[in-house]
C-alpha cells in the first residue's frame, strides 16, 4: 500500500518578508553557484547603474573586502532614508520588501531602469549574513545594518553632515545558501569593462583588498561601443574599420555598433537598458531582420544580386559579423522573460530597433560603396556554401551518403544501435588503446566510440578549406551529421551527448582543448545547448587485500592513504591501461561516470579567452598565462582565473 502523506488546509505554507527568496534563491538569481553568488554584485551595481543613467554620478566602485564581503558605492542621489507611508524607514522598505523601489513611481524615479523591478536590493539582502547601507542625502549621511535579511534589523544611525551624496551597500554572502562565497576578482573585472563599454565617460572601479597585494583597475570610455569592437578583436582579422550609429523610435533609443571579421562565426551581445540579454528577444529579432533586409535590398539596387539569386538569408548575412546592439526601454514598458532577464519581452522593441537599423544602415551602405559591394560579395560566397552543404546533407537523409562518408566512418566509429538520437552518446576517445577498450566495455545501444588519433588542428587557427583536409575533424563532422560552421544544425545531430574521454594527463588535457575550440567554433549551438561533456577518469586504482577503490583526485588518494594505511596503487597512465570493465565502471556507466558539462556563461569572456589562448599573437598568450597562471611547486599549477 502507498504510503500517503496528510494533506489538507494546514499543509499550505505561506512565506512572509524574505523566506521565499531563501527558500528559493534560483527563482531569484538563476543559481546558488558562483555564477548565483556574482549576480549579487550587480543587482546592487545596477541601482548604481540606474542612477549614472539617468544623469547623477560619474563613478562606480566595487570592493571586494578581506572579510569575504562586497562593498558597492555610487555618487547618486543617494536612497531616500526618511519615513515611508508604510510606516517604517524607507531604506527598511527598500531592503526588506520585495517590489519596491523608484522604478515604479511615475515622478522621482527613473526614465530607464535595469534592476530586477525592485527586488533587487531586498534579495540581494535576503541572501546576505549581513548587509549594511550608508547613505549621504540632504546633507546627511546614516547607516543602517541588516541580518539574514528581515531577521535582525537595526536602527537607523546618523553618523553627521556631509556634503556629497550617494549610497554604499556592503553584504556578506551566505555560505550556507551558495556553494561557494569566493568571489572573482577578474569575473568582476570582465563584467565592469562590459559595464564601461556601454556607459561612454562614467568609471568603474575594481578593488581587491584580499590577498598579500591590493589589486586595482579602472574602466571609462570616452567611445565605449568602439572599444568594445577593438577588445573584442584584439586577436581577430578585421575586414572592415568598426561601424556606430544611433537613433530613437517609439521613445526606445538605439545604438549599434558593428564590424565584420574573417571568422565563419557571427557574434551578437545585446543589452536592455546596459543588462546583458544572453537570450536575445524582440530587440534582437529586430535588428537581425533589418539588417539581412538591408543588404539584400542594396545587392538588389546594385544588381550584386540578379534577378534570378535567392535572396541572402541571415546566416549569409552574420558570417563573421559582431554585433553589439544596445537599447534603453522606458521603464513603464520594460518586460523581461525570466527573473533574471536574460530575455526581451517587449514587443515595441522589434519594430523601434528595425526602423533605426533600417535607416541608418541603408545610408551607410549607400556612403560606403566599396566596402558594402566587398562585404556583399564575402556574402554571396557564404551562400553557395550553405548552398551546397544543405544539398550533401539532404542527399544524407535520403539514405545517400557519400563514399567519402562511408569511407571516413568506416572500420573508425562503432555506431550506437538506437535510433533515438537524444539518448546516443558519442564518446571521443583519445587512441585506437583506450577506443578498443571503449568498444568492448559500452553498452552499444545507445553509446558510440569514435577513437581520434593525435592531436586535431587548431581550429582557431586555420580556415573551413584546412578543416575540410584535416581526417580526424573530417570523420567527426560526418558521425555528428549535423553540418559544420554557419551550416550547423544542433537538432540534426546523430547524437544528444558528445562526450570528450581522453587521458589524464598533458597530452589528453591539450586534445580536450582542441576539441573545445572546433565545437566553439564551428559547432557553438552544441555547446550554447549543453551537449558537449569532458569525462573524468580516474587517475588511481588502490587495493588492499581484496578490496579496491578508485580515486580521482591527488586529494581523495590522500585521504585514502589516512584511512587505510598501507594500500597498493596502481596509476594510472593513460585510458588504455584500463581494461574493458573497468572503463564502463569508473567513466562510462552513468550510474557511476561523473561528467563536466560544458557550456559559454559568458559570451563576451568565452570569446577573448579562446583568441587569447588558441589565436595566432604569441604575446597576448604568454601576457594572459603570466597574469593568471602559477607553475610554483606549492600552487601546484594553480589556474587562478576561468
Amino acid at each position: 500500500m502507498a504510503n500517503t502523506q496528510h494533506y489538507d488546509d494546514s499543509s499550505i505554507q505561506i512565506l512572509k518578508g524574505l523566506d521565499a527568496v531563501r527558500k528559493r534563491p534560483g527563482m531569484y538569481i538563476g543559481s546558488t553557484d558562483t555564477h548565483g553568488l556574482h549576480h549579487l554584485i550587480w543587482e546592487i551595481v545596477d541601482n548604481a547603474v540606474d542612477e549614472a543613467l539617468n544623469g547623477y554620478g560619474k563613478k562606480i566602485t566595487i570592493t571586494l573586502n578581506e572579510d569575504g564581503s562586497c562593498t558597492v558605492e555610487d555618487e547618486g542621489r543617494g536612497m531616500p532614508d526618511g519615513m515611508h507611508a508604510s510606516g517604517v524607514n524607507t531604506l527598511q522598505v527598500i531592503f526588506t520588501v520585495l517590489h519596491a523601489g523608484g522604478k515604479f513611481t511615475s515622478t522621482g524615479g527613473y526614465k530607464t531602469a535595469g534592476g530586477l523591478h525592485g527586488v533587487g536590493a531586498s534579495v540581494v539582502n535576503a541572501l546576505s549574513e549581513w548587509l549594511t547601507v550608508e547613505v549621504a542625502h540632504d546633507g546627511q549621511l546614516v547607516r543602517m545594518r541588516f541580518e539574514y535579511g528581515d531577521k535582525k534589523i537595526g536602527k537607523l544611525e546618523k553618523l553627521g553632515s556631509t556634503n556629497r551624496t550617494g549610497s554604499r551597500v556592503t553584504f556578506k554572502p551566505d555560505p550556507s545558501i551558495f556553494t561557494t562565497v569566493d568571489f572573482k576578482y577578474d569575473e568582476v573585472c570582465e563584467r565592469a569593462r562590459e559595464e564601461a563599454f556601454l556607459m561612454s565617460g562614467i568609471s568603474f572601479v575594481v578593488v581587491d583588498h584580499r590577498g598579500k597585494k591590493e589589486q586595482k583597475e579602472t574602466y571609462c570610455y570616452t567611445d565605449g561601443l568602439i572599444s568594445f569592437l577593438e577588445y573584442l578583436h584584439e586577436d581577430r582579422t578585421v575586414l572592415m574599420p568598426p561601424v556606430k550609429f544611433s537613433g530613437s523610435s517609439q521613445g526606445i533609443k538605439v545604438d549599434v555598433a558593428f564590424q565584420y571579421t574573417d571568422d565563419y562565426q557571427e557574434n551578437t551581445y545585446s543589452f536592455v537598458n546596459l543588462v546583458r540579454t544572453m537570450d536575445g528577444g524582440s530587440h534582437e529579432v529586430g535588428y537581425k531582420s533589418a539588417f539581412t533586409k538591408a543588404v539584400n535590398d542594396y545587392a538588389r539596387k546594385y544588381g550584386l544580386l540578379k534577378e534570378k539569386d535567392k535572396n541572402l538569408e541571415g546566416s549569409d548575412v552574420r558570417e563573421g559579423l559582431t554585433s553589439i546592439l544596445s537599447v534603453s526601454v522606458p521603464e513603464e514598458i520594460l518586460e523581461f522573460e525570466g527573473q533574471t532577464k536574460g530575455k526581451l519581452g517587449t514587443p515595441q522593441a522589434k519594430p523601434a530597433v528595425d526602423a533605426v537599423v533600417s535607416d541608418k544602415l541603408a545610408f551607410w551602405l549607400e556612403e560606403n560603396r566599396d566596402q558594402s559591394d566587398m562585404l556583399v560579395r564575402k556574402m554571396m560566397k557564404a551562400s553557395l556554401a550553405r548552398e551546397a552543404a544543405r544539398k550533401a546533407r539532404d542527399e544524407a537523409r535520403k539514405g545517400k551518403k557519400t563514399n567519402k562518408a562511408e569511407k571516413l566512418l568506416s572500420g573508425k566509429l562503432a555506431p550506437a544501435n538506437s535510433k533515438d538520437a537524444r539518448i546516443k552518446e558519442l564518446f571521443l576517445v583519445e587512441g585506437d588503446s583506450a577506443g578498443g577498450s571503449a568498444k568492448q566495455g559500452r553498452d552499444s545501444h545507445y553509446q558510440a566510440i569514435l577513437p581520434l588519433r593525435g592531436k586535431v588542428l587548431n581550429t582557431e587557427k586555420c580556415s573551413m578549406s584546412d578543416i575540410e583536409k584535416n581526417l580526424e575533424l573530417n570523420t567527426l563532422i560526418h558521425a555528428l551529421g549535423a553540418g559544420v560552421g554557419p551550416d550547423f544544425d544542433y537538432e540534426e545531430s546523430n547524437y544528444g551527448k558528445v562526450i570528450i574521454m581522453t587521458d589524464a594527463d598533458d597530452d589528453g588535457s591539450h586534445i580536450q582543448i582542441l576539441l573545445l575550440t572546433f565545437f566553439y567554433r564551428y559547432m557553438r549551438p552544441l555547446v550554447e545547448h549543453g551537449m558537449v561533456y569532458i569525462a573524468l577518469p580516474p587517475l588511481y586504482k588502490v587495493s588492499k587485500g581484496k578490496n579496491s577503490e578508485y580515486c580521482y583526485t591527488d586529494d581523495e588518494l590522500d585521504a585514502l592513504r589516512k584511512k587505510l594505511g598501507k594500500i597498493e596503487i596502481q596509476r594510472y597512465k593513460g585510458l588504455g591501461e584500463m581494461n574493458a570493465s573497468q572503463l564502463w565502471e569508473t567513466t562510462m556507466d552513468p550510474e557511476h561516470r561523473s561528467l563536466i558539462q560544458v557550456g559559454i556563461h559568458d559570451g563576451v569572456m568565452a570569446e577573448r579567452r579562446v583568441a587569447t589562448l588558441m589565436g595566432e599573437k604569441a604575446e597576448l598568450r604568454k601576457r594572459w598565462i603570466e597574469d593568471n597562471i602559477s607553475f610554483t611547486l606549492e600552487d601546484n599549477f594553480k589556474v587562478d582565473n576561468g
